[in-house]
């Protein structure tokens, strides 16, 4: 090889080197510092950028330090559960700037912002999730579309879970709860862990209601559930820089499990196929997997949707549908409308108290603690211009907590403050209140969860009277969802 050619190849590593290390630097230096510097000249404060971390270190410091204990008993969640969050707020004020690595994060408190993203009538703050994480393990769906798709899948997730498809699906839910009344009638006087039963009962119930299975037809399914969500935690806990670069032994745990998760699916998928070519089944049904599957054969291209969609959209609802378990105390009215009947969906209706009792604790203990949008071009927010690319983060636990919102009181369980509805609670303004969020790509199950509780819930208080467990620990936590890391221990006891 001639002198002439290596220095050739000799310049031209050096070049793409140089090239490599000037992008790196842009991505990981200049640019969070111009955005920190545009947000600062408009007022916008928070804890300074560091280099490739961003605000990471601090978080994972604050969060180490404040979980090194249980909490007391309170309701006053939030700096436990999002300390870095409780404490930037009130150094900076209710909108601030925190960065996740190199990319900067909008946190916004200011309702009337709130809302005005969330309604995102323009299409301007478009939904972001931890986006390539979800995507690799759920694939596309409803969680991850945009545009188009997500009209049409939002169409057949609307179809589902609501009018009379929903009220054909109480019976599976009255079902579901025997089972699990059933389980505990020779545990009477002895320690249940209700978080670990009901997380089973809203397992049986999205196995029965959306995909015309059983908790142990799909029992290979919920058995990777915990173990996919905290993968997918945990490899999108690393630094968004080293993910590019190499696999994570998370993710490549994440990808066996999801492999798994994925063929029980398309077993239960191909198990009503069969029926249906089998004559069997006359249709594909009117749950959730047959209208799915009748999308799946759809003639019109505009309405029809791959296989692949079809098993996304199973594995989101899913992790979605068994990831719900709470307790709540209401059974004076479970009397009044039920007696000893099993209810139905005319006497949930009429469940005001028991209704209340649930929006305060979706209040104190929302689901999801934080919502997430992606600024999609430069936009005016508020008094505030955008540049395209960043993230905005609603903490609703925060807002949710907030004693400018609620009162002095905002810490405290107070049913009651639901008695004339949620729209008097909320002073009509519908960004206070967002347990399933708000807008177009509000939590198209809302409805689903709120029948599946009061049902559960009746049926449980019609039968037991229950006391706190003093084995009980308080110490609420966050995966994808607020969850109570060492569960709810209770007594039972007949009444």
């Amino acid at each position: 090889m001639s002198d002439v050619l290596v220095s050739l190849y000799i310049s031209l590593f050096l070049f793409l080197f140089l090239a490599l290390v000037i992008k790196i630097l842009h991505k990981l230096w200049w640019n969070p510092l111009r955005i920190q510097g545009k947000m600062a000249a408009q007022g916008i404060r928070g804890p300074p950028y560091g280099f490739f971390h961003g605000s990471t270190k601090e978080m994972l410091q604050m969060k180490k330090e404040v979980t090194k204990r249980p909490m007391n008993l309170s309701h006053d969640i939030f700096p436990y559960v999002q300390p870095h969050l409780y404490e930037w707020t009130k150094t900076y004020g209710r909108n601030f700037l925190m960065w996740y690595g190199a990319q900067a994060f909008l946190v916004i408190s200011d309702l009337e912002m709130v809302k005005e993203v969330l309604n995102n009538r323009d299409d301007t703050y478009s939904k972001e999730f931890v986006q390539d994480q979800v995507k690799k393990y759920i694939g596309d769906g409803l969680a991850t579309f945009r545009g188009e798709k997500w009209a049409k899948h939002r169409k057949l997730a609307n179809f589902a879970f609501h009018g009379e498809n929903l009220k054909d699906m109480v019976p599976a839910m009255v079902d579901s709860a025997h089972t699990m009344l059933k389980r505990w009638s020779d545990r009477e006087g002895k320690e249940i862990d209700v978080y670990k039963e009901l997380r089973l009962y809203a397992s049986d119930v999205i196995s029965k209601t959306a995909f015309g299975s059983s908790y142990t037809e799909g029992k290979s399914i919920f058995e990777n559930v915990n173990k996919l969500i905290l993968v997918m935690v945990n490899a999108s806990s690393s630094f968004p820089i080293l993910r590019k670069l190499w696999r994570s032994a998370y993710e490549i745990e994440g990808e066996k499990i999801e492999k798994g998760f994925r063929e029980a699916v398309l077993e239960i998928i191909k198990k009503r196929q069969e029926k249906v070519n089998s004559g069997e089944l006359e249709s594909y049904g009117n749950d959730f997997l047959g209208l799915l599957l009748r999308a799946s054969h759809e003639v019109d291209e505009k309405k029809k949707i791959t296989i692949d969609n079809v098993v996304s959209e199973c594995k989101t609802f899913y992790i979605a549908g068994h990831e719900t378990a709470t307790s709540f105390l209401a059974w004076t009215e479970a009397f009044n409308v039920f007696g000893n009947q099993d209810p139905d969906l005319d006497g949930i209706t009429k469940l005001k108290t028991i209704g209340m009792i649930i929006n305060e604790s979706l209040r104190l203990y929302p689901p999801v603690t934080f919502i997430s949008r992606e600024v999609s071009r430069q936009a005016k927010l508020g008094n505030f211009i955008l540049p395209a690319g960043i993230k905005l983060h609603i903490p609703t636990l925060k807002i949710h907590h907030d004693p400018q919102i609620w009162g002095d009181d905002a810490h405290l369980f107070k049913p009651e403050r639901f008695l004339d509805g949620v729209a008097k609670a909320t002073s009509n303004n519908p960004a206070t209140f967002l347990p399933f969020g708000l807008g177009p790509r509000s939590c198209v199950g809302s409805n689903f969860v709120v029948v599946e509780a009061k049902i559960v819930l009746s049926m449980i208080l019609q039968r037991y009277a229950f006391t706190l467990s003093p084995a009980y620990v308080h110490s609420p936590a966050q995966l994808l969802i607020a969850y109570p890391k060492y569960g709810v221990q209770v007594f039972f006891n007949s009444i």
